[in-house]
């Protein structure tokens, strides 16, 4: 399959495709005599484990760890859950920083009363030093 047709099966943008096999994240396919290149069942299988491990908030570089243990075909399901509870704790970690900026976003909306005045507690707020 060519370039447009595995980019609409795995719902990915063409360019996203070119990017994923530009990095070394996809392995980069055969080339037909009049040079188009020709993609398989494991490109798509591997351009869909991307984009899941993505989806799921893996860099980059640890989708190409993950892949490395794969297409190695020598990982260990501990290997692989080793990285994978290492991204949740990060994960937990700016959902934790996000609460927090929430709560302190709210508390600071929460101060402001609008209106036509030039006192704004939002911008006091900014203006504050940490």
């Amino acid at each position: 399959m060519k370039r447009g047709e595995i980019a609409k099966r795995t719902d990915c943008n063409i360019e996203t495709v070119r990017y994923y096999e530009k990095i070394g994240l996809l392995p980069p396919p055969p080339r037909t005599d009049k040079g188009y290149r020709t993609y398989g069942p494991r490109h798509e299988q591997t351009l869909r484990f991307i984009m899941r491990s993505r989806e799921l908030g893996f860099p980059i570089e640890e989708v190409r760890g993950l892949l490395s243990l794969v297409d190695g075909e020598g990982f260990t399901c501990d290997q692989v859950r080793d990285k994978t509870i290492k991204h949740l704790n990060s994960v937990r970690e700016r959902i934790e920083d996000l609460n927090k900026l929430e709560q302190i976003l709210s508390a600071t909306v929460d101060k402001c009363e609008g209106g036509d005045t030039p006192n704004c507690a939002v911008i006091d707020a900014l203006l504050e030093e940490p």
